[in-house]
């Protein structure tokens, strides 16, 4: 009886996945180690954030050239350097002594990196070697982000408050260069280097990439992707997206937990647990995506974060656990399961071809919007010396949002495109 052999695609899946999930860890944190700097090197809390939110933005603004420099020169080369570069800064970090150096490696050199490994390469491989089961697998690769949380971020506490919080980074760099190689040996650049076709595609399939300057190519994404209302829809929605997740959760639950009386490795649980749900949420939304209307999964993921964040507030000062275990499974079935339909929307919008392209351009408004909610959250902190003001303006933000998704493919978007065409 012969054995039928297992499509490469998902080997490809399996790399990806962990690649995802090693820049997730480094994301994710910068909420552990926002504390122990402060102590450390008595820098403030608003300064430290704003070294994060040079990251997100970065990471997120790399996100178009990632993708154009994907198409150019494929996923295998691109990834590798992403890696390495990642695991270099990382090394750097453990001796840093001034706050000049933790804007250059925290916040550049880990940002561009980041940028490589985040929604775009997940989006780009799943546009590339599948065609079944497209937004299942979207995302399950976007969860990979909740499963770094879930694995490490406790660890990452624990040793950043029993040791040292070198020893954490050091753990994620050693977790860097095993998939720096395991990148380097296994990766592939599309379906045709191993003689298949992508999963799920018809044998007479034909693969079909942009070709030109990466650089251009990403203008160009842009251009292409400002003359309709769509882009603007769901770059804005989006926006809010990044704000009201890892800006903001991502960067100051920590830290809140901490100023609410909560210890540091019961807040990094909860975090961690609110990576379970999100595991949960971000797979069922990808699997959801290709079966029901991406606009209205994306009315009910923003509805329901924003009442999630306005009841933040509450749960933190009533110092109830059970509250704060309540919002850490809302909060987590709804995450990151905004982007697989954000995705699918995307492409159905612009094409397979651009669709990774102007999709990074969309995923920069995200990082944008993390950024500012990022240094925002901290120079609120300063000032009121209390996050509720920020968890209410990102619970508010997500409200509005709900309303920008809903004319997504509308009416006013055929007539923005007839106008633009003529």
């Amino acid at each position: 009886m012969q054995v039928k052999q297992r499509h490469y695609a998902w080997t490809i899946f399996i790399i990806t996945f962990c690649s995802m999930l090693t820049a997730a860890i480094i994301r994710s944190s910068s909420g552990v180690l926002m504390v122990p700097l402060e102590k450390e090197f008595g820098w403030s809390r608003s300064s430290i954030s704003l070294a994060v939110a040079v990251n997100l933005v970065l990471y997120g603004l790399s996100g178009p050239f990632a993708a154009a420099l994907m198409e150019r020169y494929g996923l295998r080369k691109v990834m590798t350097g992403g890696m390495l570069l990642l695991v270099i800064g990382l090394g750097l970090t453990t001796v840093m002594t001034a706050k000049w150096q933790l804007f250059v490696l925290w916040g550049l050199v880990l940002g561009a990196a980041s940028g490589v490994f985040l929604t775009v390469l997940g989006a780009t491989v799943a546009n590339r070697w599948f065609v079944k089961n497209k937004g299942l697998i979207i995302g399950m690769l976007t969860a990979s982000t909740a499963t770094g949380q879930l694995a490490f971020l406790p660890l990452l506490a624990y040793l950043a408050e029993h040791i040292t919080w070198r020893a954490s980074v050091l753990l994620i760099a050693g977790l860097g260069t095993i998939f720096l190689v395991i990148i380097s040996i296994w990766m592939r650049n599309s379906p045709a280097e191993v003689g298949a076709v992508p999963y799920g595609a018809p044998a007479d399939y034909r693969e079909t990439r942009l070709q030109g300057n990466p650089v251009a190519m990403a203008f160009s994404g842009l251009r292409e992707g400002a003359r309709r209302l769509d882009f603007w829809l769901l770059a804005g929605s989006f926006f809010i997206c990044g704000l009201s997740t890892s800006g903001l959760i991502g960067t100051h639950f920590i830290p809140a937990c901490i100023h609410a009386g909560i210890p540091e490795l019961q807040a990094a649980g909860l975090l961690a647990f609110m990576g379970i749900f999100d595991i949960v949420g971000t797979t069922l939304s990808g699997w959801l995506s290709d079966r029901f209307n991406n606009r209205w999964l994306l009315f009910w993921y923003y509805g329901l974060r924003g009442l999630a964040l306005l009841l933040l507030p509450y749960a933190l000062f009533s110092n109830s656990y059970l509250f704060l275990i309540v919002f850490a499974v809302f909060y987590g079935l709804d995450w990151i399961a905004t982007v697989p339909p954000t995705v699918k929307l995307t492409t159905e919008a612009f094409g397979r071809e651009k669709g990774g392209v102007i999709y990074g351009w969309i995923f920069a408004s995200h990082q944008i919007g993390s950024g500012i909610a990022a240094y925002g959250g901290g120079v609120l902190f300063t000032w009121m010396d209390t996050y509720t003001m920020a968890f209410m303006l990102a619970g508010s933000s997500c409200l509005i949002a709900t309303l920008l998704v809903l004319r997504v493919g509308g009416k006013a978007q055929v007539a923005v495109t007839e106008s633009t065409s003529a």
